[in-house]
């Protein structure tokens, strides 16, 4: 039976970045994935850009955030190592970057530059391949971790096999098992960060507008988003639908501004001062586009010329823009949400390391855990800051 100091099972951004940090402190590191190629969700981040970490993170803003049973968790690694630090880390590799919007920060060039980034720091580290992960259990004073390519034993293991988002990349939520099998408490898991699915009866007057995208700002309950909205064959997609699908639960509606910023009432009264005659979806269509505006009106009940109808009606259709509430279903599931809500319970995890309190050697980082960022860049520094964490003592 082959052996190592420490086993690191998944070579996504949690795991290269603790192997890492294992590696630079003289530990015997073996890395082990199902992948052909290490860094698959790098690779395809950010449109193959990847947006690694985001600028306006802060230790006064991470718990707001991040979601969590104990939001609060993640502070000590995102404060240990920051946004800064990883961008230090780009910025020494000769890796051109630009910041987007909100903090966003992404490659000039392709995303495997960070992956390239990360494995050079690996050093002596063995990587194995298309090695798939079965079960770990505790002998002795360490672990034997069982894979498709025999047992290997290693004094300590660290579990980076991510959630269970994008299947059709491998996500198993093995992590999640194994983290069971030793006694430690997952929680409730569900898609985030994903498009949300529409009823027949409301896809009947949505689907004339797939393809549109609009600037808009979405709610559910008290925590809302302002950015684009994306109507699609099978309901509401685009960033601020994918930051509100964390928040939003089953059977809740959420509600819609598809002109924020705007009074679309007072608009049209001073177009009804000089152009009444024009028809009242082709007003509107002057500030929506012109399958919206039709939307718009038709679901206020209203038509004819923008001249027939008197302020109290204009006010209906401006509701109808600025507080468009519609019931999702569902949503388009793991097949193609970015990340996995819920994971190991923190509870069981030393906040300051990632090891599991009852079972000493054994640590759980990024998607694994019950952290989950908003969209633009903090999810992958979830990953770097605990990755970080747990490659300094494992």
């Amino acid at each position: 039976m082959s052996e190592t100091d420490v086993a690191i099972l998944g070579a996504g951004a949690a795991g290269l970045m603790a192997a890492g940090e294992c590696a630079r402190r003289g530990r015997r590191v073996t890395v082990l994935d199902h992948a052909a190629r290490p860094g698959e969700k790098i690779r395809i981040s950010g449109g193959g850009r990847c947006n690694f970490t985001n600028r306006e993170l802060t230790r006064q803003n991470a718990a707001e955030r991040f979601l969590s049973e104990n939001p609060r968790f993640a502070l000590s690694a995102l404060s240990r190592f920051t946004p800064a630090d990883f961008l230090a880390r780009i910025e020494r590799a000769g890796i051109a970057w630009h910041e987007k919007t909100a903090g966003q920060l992404f490659c000039d060039g392709k995303a495997t530059q960070v992956v390239e980034m990360l494995l050079a720091a690996l050093g002596p580290a063995e990587l194995r391949l298309g090695t798939a992960v079965e079960a770990v259990r505790r002998e002795g004073e360490g672990f034997v971790v069982d894979t498709s390519d025999g047992p290997l034993r290693a004094g300590r293991v660290i579990v980076a096999t991510g959630g269970k988002s994008i299947p059709k990349m491998g996500a198993t939520g093995i992590g999640h098992r194994i983290a069971e099998s030793f006694g430690l408490r997952v929680t409730e898991t569900r898609p985030g960060l994903v498009p949300l699915t529409f009823a027949a009866q409301d896809l009947e007057k949505t689907a004339p507008l797939a393809g549109i995208a609009v600037a808009g700002r979405v709610s559910a309950g008290r925590t809302g988003f302002d950015e684009a909205v994306l109507f699609t064959h099978r309901g509401l997609s685009g960033p601020a639908i994918l930051q509100v699908s964390n928040y939003w639960r089953e059977g809740e509606a959420i509600v819609v501004d598809l002109a924020p910023g705007r009074d679309i009432a007072a608009a049209l009264a001073a177009m009804r001062a000089e152009a009444g005659r024009v028809a009242l979806h082709n007003a509107l269509a002057r500030l929506l586009p012109e399958k919206l505006a039709a939307f718009a009106v038709a679901e206020a009940g209203l038509a004819g010329r923008l001249a027939d109808h008197g302020n109290r009606a204009l006010e209906r259709l401006a509701a109808q823009v600025h507080r468009w509430q519609v019931r999702p279903v569902g949503s388009e599931g793991y097949r193609t949400a970015e990340v996995t809500l819920g994971g190991v319970a923190t509870e069981a995890l030393d906040a300051k390391t990632m090891e599991a309190r009852a079972v000493p050697g054994l640590f759980f980082i990024g998607e694994a855990v019950d952290v989950t960022g908003w969209l633009g860049g903090y999810n992958f520094q979830w990953a770097w800051s605990s990755g970080w964490a747990a490659g300094q003592v494992a």
